[in-house]
């Protein structure tokens, strides 16, 4: 299984993913005012229809 993804960081301080969120924000004020779950782009998914680098590199070796 391919463990390669690409990774979009959020820059916004109001998601409880991105760096920039305060540490000492936290329950239960983080739930009133931070997103809870990733927003778009960091939720986009593509499917991708290749295998990734690392991945054709070991079928190749086969």
């Amino acid at each position: 299984m391919c463990r390669w993804r690409q990774s979009i960081v959020c820059d916004s301080r109001n998601c409880k993913f991105s760096p920039n969120h305060p540490r000492d924000c936290a329950p239960p004020k983080c739930k009133q005012t931070c997103w809870q779950y990733r927003q778009y782009p960091q939720q986009y998914s593509p499917n991708i229809n290749s295998m990734c680098p690392t991945c054709q590199q070991a079928a190749s070796r086969r």
